[in-house]
């Protein structure tokens, strides 16, 4: 009989002891099950929240060593505090914290909620901490980046008068793919030896999904979340393998199942406007114009 072939799961995680991990969205569904994940492999782990309480009410459930940081990537003024108060190298940012298919609402900054948040947040806030990072960044999309429109709203991305919650998730989803390749582009272009990767959990259960917009898709969500979803430390998997394996730079990250919808992290394709790289330049362009935070890592290498 053939022997069953190993499926990589959070035993296989290497020492991480000496390791600095910072992780968005912290405090609960995936982001919660990563640190917990990643500091009982040794890594001190930064939960980066928006709600300090309830990231130390979180932090105090997690063996091993934790800090909790306030980071509210709606309101950029908070992205800027966040990284000005870092100064010490940084192994580790996992771009984690999301909204999904909210009712249309805007950022502290004007920005369509879903976009600023998922996309813009982070894309300021790996910017501003890239000096510090020595290994990675890893930023969590989704599957859903192939739906909506499978486009960039270039003419108008906050979707005023067009806005619909799957649109403008599936689009900041996009988003997150065109930065990780741009990001790796520049990188490698300036001889630095830190990695830019994504991931998603597939279908897992987590909050994210009681906020939809719509009651209906709501309760939708709720029953496939009983039924059909694997649980957040599964979603998990494909975060931590793109965080500690030795991938190529710009991999993205899934599940191995039926639809990548669960199952064991392995490689996954992305929708062709995802692997668009006049996209994701013109994408980061745009992102410099609407947060006012720019590329400083010129030619010096890491």
């Amino acid at each position: 009989m053939a022997e069953k072939k190993h499926k990589w799961n959070v035993n296989d995680l290497p020492d991480l002891s000496g390791r600095t991990a910072v992780v968005t969205g912290a405090n609960s569904g995936l982001g919660l099950a990563a640190t917990d994940a990643l500091a009982r492999a040794g890594a001190h782990v930064v939960l980066a929240v928006r709600d300090t309480g309830r990231g130390r009410a979180a932090a105090a459930k997690v063996p091993g060593s934790t800090e909790v940081r306030r980071l509210d990537l709606a309101d950029l003024s908070s992205v800027r505090e966040f990284a000005d108060g870092w100064d010490r190298p940084l192994d580790l940012l996992i771009n984690n914290a999301g909204v999904m298919m909210l009712p249309e609402q805007r950022t502290a900054d004007g920005f369509e909620m879903q976009f600023g948040t998922n996309h813009l947040g982070h894309f300021a806030l790996t910017n501003l901490l890239l000096p510090h990072v020595t290994d990675r960044v890893v930023t969590v999309s989704s599957g859903l980046h192939r739906g909506g429109d499978g486009m960039i709203h270039f003419d108008d991305v906050n979707l005023r008068g067009t806005y619909t919650p799957t649109r403008a998730y599936a689009q900041s989803k996009l988003a997150n793919l065109l930065f990780v390749l741009e990001l790796q582009r520049r990188l490698t272009e300036a001889g630095s030896r830190v990695r830019a990767l994504a991931a998603h959990p597939g279908y897992a259960a987590t909050n994210l999904q009681s906020h939809h917009a719509n009651p209906l898709a709501r309760l939708g969500m709720a029953v496939g979340n009983r039924l059909l979803a694997q649980d957040d430390r599964a979603g998990a998997l494909p975060t931590l393998y793109a965080a500690t394996q030795d991938l190529p730079g710009a991999s993205y990250v899934g599940p191995d199942g039926l639809g990548e919808m669960r199952g064991a992290p392995t490689l996954v394709g992305r929708s062709r406007a995802a692997s668009d790289p006049a996209a994701a330049r013109r994408l980061w362009t745009l992102s410099e114009e609407m947060t006012g935070v720019t590329w400083t890592l010129g030619t010096r290498a890491l």
